[in-house]
């Protein structure tokens, strides 16, 4: 086990920005990523606090790896070092979203830039499976886990069981299941009233901005900036939870853009570093963009961010002081590695879904009673896909090829073949 050490804001600047560019691939990756980057490489956290930390960030609203990061900056150095993690870890994927969001309102398809993400896209897969196999190894470590994420998989992928349900169901199996404590547990130490200041701060901060869009008539910045705040209290288990409610809201309730603008907005935030939920920025952003051009754009751009980021801050820091306190708490201790194992088999759905969405032009729905599968149409197949799956895969497990190498040969590979007439 290694000891928690605190670096220097310089150091945590160069990690945590390496960790904000090289975040590929959706939370599993983004979670191993930084276990790798913050307990195995470096003494900065040790495993029981990373996984209790990650367990914590799962039951909070929002992007888990992105309030995980927040979490690891606080831990270390206080606020300063939760902002300096949070805001390089999205920071990153918002400057591509935006450009890319430019370049899609100005030029359409971008076939060139789809054609790179047809080799990102392969990769991802090989690297979300790699770090749910390294994710596994760490939260499964007694028979009753196992159990726990097979369940909380087919629950999700047989029966479509809303996340927050299945969550709740593991957390409330390991906390009825934890064996009574000897002594009581110690109090909380932490003060009330510093935590009634750090709400109202971030509150503030959060909300005053909407409340002034709204004052000065500025009625559809007004819209983004609530709508994405709303999501912001709702997103439990990240951002596929909540892209079927973006959709129906964004697209047939607002019309801001249309269902196909919708599916390329989702497909562009895949395969860009940082959170998935940056989506919001995207849409934010061409929805402004068709209404009046590219400031109107940038500026939803921005509201979207702060509706939807700046929360996650709030989360952290109110939350942050308690995790340790919690953990010597047997039953909640208990309950968080309940949540933990469901995790995995969340987890495994995701990249399940991901992949079937990658080698398939068209998944459908098999459906007898309760039970809704995903179900791929074979005629669909997509073969460039699928090749450089494997060679994605041979690159990083045979070859032990880094991640960023593999993306940027990926991303050129699938270029390369698009330029190929008839090559598949």
């Amino acid at each position: 086990m290694t000891h928690e050490t605190s670096p220097t804001l310089a150091q945590m600047t160069r990690v945590f920005g390496r960790i904000g560019l090289l975040s590929f691939g959706g939370p599993a990756a983004q979670i191993a990523l930084m276990h790798r980057e913050l307990v195995e490489e470096r003494p900065w956290l040790d495993e029981p606090g990373f996984l209790r930390a990650l367990s914590l960030c799962m039951l909070l609203p929002g992007p888990e790896a992105m309030q995980l990061a927040t979490y690891a900056g606080w831990r270390l150095r206080g606020v300063t070092g939760g902002l300096i993690a949070g805001l390089l870890f999205v920071l990153p994927g918002a400057a591509v979203i935006a450009a890319l969001a430019l370049l899609y309102a100005a030029y359409g398809q971008v076939p060139l830039v789809q054609a790179a993400f047809v080799g990102v896209k392969a990769a991802v897969i090989v690297i979300v499976l790699q770090a749910l196999r390294k994710l596994s190894a760490r939260a499964l470590t007694a028979p009753w886990a196992y159990g726990i994420a097979a369940l909380a998989f087919i629950g999700i992928f047989c029966f479509d069981l809303p996340f927050p349900l299945i969550i709740a169901a593991a957390a409330l199996y390991g906390f009825l299941t934890a064996p009574r404590p000897d002594t009581a547990p110690p109090p909380f130490t932490n003060s009330a009233g510093s935590t009634l200041r750090t709400a109202a701060l971030w509150l503030a901060l959060w909300l005053v901005p909407l409340l002034a869009l709204t004052a000065t008539g500025q009625v559809f910045l007004a819209q983004v900036g609530w709508f994405f705040a709303w999501l912001a209290v709702i997103t439990f288990g990240g951002a596929y939870a909540v892209l079927s409610y973006i959709t129906q809201t964004a697209v047939v309730d607002f019309g801001w853009i249309s269902t196909a603008q919708m599916i390329d907005a989702l497909g562009l935030a895949e395969t860009t570093p940082g959170p998935l939920i940056l989506v919001t920025q995207f849409v934010a952003m061409l929805a402004g963009d068709l209404r009046a051009g590219p400031w109107l754009g940038l500026a939803a751009g921005v509201v979207a961010l702060w509706a939807t980021f700046v929360p996650c801050f709030l989360w952290i820091f109110l939350a942050g002081p308690y995790v340790e306190q919690l953990a010597a708490r047997p039953r909640l201790s208990a309950a968080l590695q309940g949540i933990t194992a469901a995790v995995v088999g969340v987890i495994l759905n995701l990249s399940v879904w991901f992949a079937l969405h990658v080698w398939f032009g068209e998944v459908g729905t098999w459906s007898a009673g309760p039970v809704q599968i995903p179900l791929p149409d074979p005629s669909t197949l997509q073969p460039l896909a699928l090749a450089l799956t494997a060679l994605a895969a041979l690159a990083m497990l045979r070859f032990k090829r880094g991640l960023a190498e593999t993306l940027a040969v990926m991303a050129v590979l699938g270029i390369v073949a698009a330029a190929i007439p008839g090559a598949f």
